[in-house]
């Protein structure tokens, strides 16, 4: 089979399209034809050997997938042959197979597409349960979300106007801007051309409610500045390549809070009811997520650095023939 390879650590243009041989399940796993497959940015660091988890190469990596289960391992129920399927893992995604435990699968709704159920699955998780669990975002909540065009940005935009706030959208473009607006951010900040901490002060007088934070650097401490008292700044990660150094002075003076958000740390109930409304919201296709690329195996290297770039807008992913 063909797969994107990573043979030595470095920049995306170290990946290599090869031949190997094709994966064989093993205990509790099953073989699955990958139709598409999500790139993310901890694929770019794990290649980069960036990450906080280092894969020894060569490896395969992509981490979000879904297609068509082809094999099924002795002794395994509750996955079929012939069943559409998402996973994610660490690597093996970008390869036309994977395989993957059946624990780290979820069947696609009846009538979604492969396409937006590999587009799906991380993004709209990671933004849904920081929003309803960590930022306890409730209706009528002023919410900023930083990196606004980015996969978990854009998710984060959609999800947090379902749940009934007034988004304002951080952005580096005016592209992205409109693809947030067309998700129902209400304000639009580019934070390449604008004064970020004056438009937000213009635009949430009172402050926001709660921030959105998938991207780190330098708009970190500019978006906390906007919080209101009592508000609520939810780290998710550092797309920008640099991890903020907040004034904890900002901290005591405006009585705001700060919290990370990971999925070990969501109680196993609140995760399972979230998981259960998310799978309705893709079932019913009042979330679609937002393709913004979608190129074929051989241009892995092209998706790679679009997302390394900073320049996807929503989520990039590559097909397979």
């Amino acid at each position: 089979m063909r797969a994107a390879v990573c043979p030595a650590y470095g920049p995306p243009e170290v990946v290599r399209i090869e031949s190997v041989p094709p994966p064989t399940p093993g205990t509790d796993q099953v073989r699955i034809r990958v139709a598409a497959a999500a790139v993310n940015f901890p694929d770019v660091l794990l290649i980069a050997d960036k990450y906080q988890i280092s894969v020894p190469p060569p490896f395969v990596p992509g981490s979000e997938f879904a297609g068509v289960v082809e094999e099924v391992a002795d002794g395994v129920a509750g996955v079929a042959v012939g069943d559409l399927v998402t996973g994610t893992g660490l690597v093996g995604a970008f390869a036309e197979e994977i395989v993957a435990n059946t624990r780290s699968l979820s069947p696609v709704p009846a009538g979604v597409d492969a396409r937006v159920a590999a587009a799906f699955g991380v993004a709209h998780r990671t933004a849904f349960h920081t929003l309803r669990s960590v930022a306890r975002v409730r209706p009528g909540d002023d919410v900023i979300v930083l990196g606004a065009g980015g996969g978990v940005g854009l998710a984060a935009v959609q999800l947090a106007v379902l749940l009934g706030a007034t988004v304002t959208a951080v952005a580096s473009s005016p592209e992205k801007l409109t693809v947030a607006a067309s998700y129902g951010a209400r304000h639009l900040v580019d934070h390449r051309a604008d004064d970020v901490r004056g438009a937000l002060r213009s635009v949430l007088p009172e402050g926001a409610h709660a921030v959105i934070d998938p991207v780190g650097g330098d708009l970190s401490e500019t978006a906390l500045r906007a919080l209101r008292r009592g508000g609520r700044f939810v780290t998710i990660g550092y797309a920008s390549g640099t991890i903020p150094r907040i004034p904890l002075n900002l901290v005591l003076v405006k009585g705001v809070q700060i919290l990370g958000f990971q999925f070990q740390d969501l109680p196993e109930d609140e995760f399972a009811s979230g998981e259960a409304e998310l799978r309705e919201l893709l079932a019913s296709g009042r979330v679609v997520p937002h393709i913004g690329a979608a190129l074929p195996l051989d241009d892995t290297v092209a998706a790679l650095r679009l997302v390394a770039d900073g320049r996807a807008v929503g989520k990039v992913l590559i097909e397979m023939a």
